[in-house]
């Protein structure tokens, strides 16, 4: 099992003292979550808390999540980094391909890239970037994205993305693994396809074990069951020894720790609380 320390929706001051200490916790990595903005009115509802509101998250601070993770690389050494999850299908790809790569660059490889669609066609019309055939047009985006990365000329011609061929250096030495967010049937069709690894939002035991036999099942039906497959997820099994061996026989891979609960709107704890509980947590789960 891996470990990673979920560092966001705080205080901006919070992110370089909390990487440098769950580096030296023996973490091995941390996630950041990624969001745009707020928008003053909204009719979509939220698929990940029980009554879909979005009121946990107003006011709630989101440094960007590539900078952030930017800022934290540069006072690292060795710990990895991932979004969880960012919102592609809302972002300008071949932009984003670049911050990839000098992220990738400037971190020896230490990136691995959360992606997903944002279930808030509200986050698409400030994007301005149409909310209709999403999917296909992030299928689109993760493509262009692998074909970028490779430091050869590379065009694409698509329903949604039309590019001339184009190269990008610095090249990258290692492919950027990509990482697919979402719990609907799609994004687990998705995951198996074309995904280095499935993130999971949050989702009780049970409701877990059949995200990953469907998940399974569809490797073997694409014919990609035999690659390297990543699952990461939060959840309350991930606080003790016994829950971490229950999370590995289902196939979890990696853990995201986090010390607040945001759905019941938990205030934030103090820097000095936060570092406190993930060495905590690194002594009583990851020693053990």
């Amino acid at each position: 099992m891996r470990y990673s320390l979920q560092v966001g929706m705080c205080d901006a001051h919070h992110y370089i003292p909390m990487a440098k200490a769950a580096e030296a916790a023996g973490y091995n990595g941390i996630t950041v979550p990624d969001s745009l903005c707020y928008p003053q009115e909204a009719t979509s509802k939220y698929p990940y808390n029980a009554d879909g509101s979005r009121e946990f998250l107003e006011s709630v601070p989101f440094v960007e999540s590539l900078i952030a993770v930017t800022a934290m690389v540069a006072v690292t050494n060795k710990i990895r980094f991932a979004t969880f999850v960012y919102k592609l299908a809302i972002r300008q790809v071949a932009c984003v391909a670049k911050q990839v790569q000098s992220i990738q660059a400037i971190s020896d490889n230490r990136f691995d890239f959360g992606v997903g669609i944002s279930p808030w066609e509200e986050d698409f019309a400030v994007a301005q970037v149409p909310w209709a055939k999403r999917g296909a047009r992030f299928d689109e985006q993760i493509e262009i994205l692998r074909g970028l990365e490779t430091g050869e000329f590379f065009g694409f011609d698509g329903e949604h993305h039309q590019m001339p061929a184009n190269k990008m250096t610095p090249v990258q030495t290692k492919p950027t693994p990509i990482l697919i967010g979402g719990h609907s049937d799609v994004a687990l069709k998705r995951a198996a396809r074309v995904g280095d690894g499935w993130m999971c939002a949050g989702a009780d035991l049970d409701s877990l074990k059949k995200y990953m036999t469907r998940i399974n099942e569809l490797r073997d039906e694409y014919g990609t069951a035999d690659k390297p497959f990543a699952v990461w997820s939060t959840g309350q099994e991930a606080t003790s020894k016994e829950g971490i061996e229950v999370l590995e026989s289902v196939g979890v891979t990696d853990v995201i720790i986090g010390f607040r609960n945001l759905y019941e709107m938990e205030p934030d704890h103090s820097l000095e609380q936060k570092l406190d509980l993930l060495q905590q947590y690194a002594s009583s789960v990851i020693s053990a």
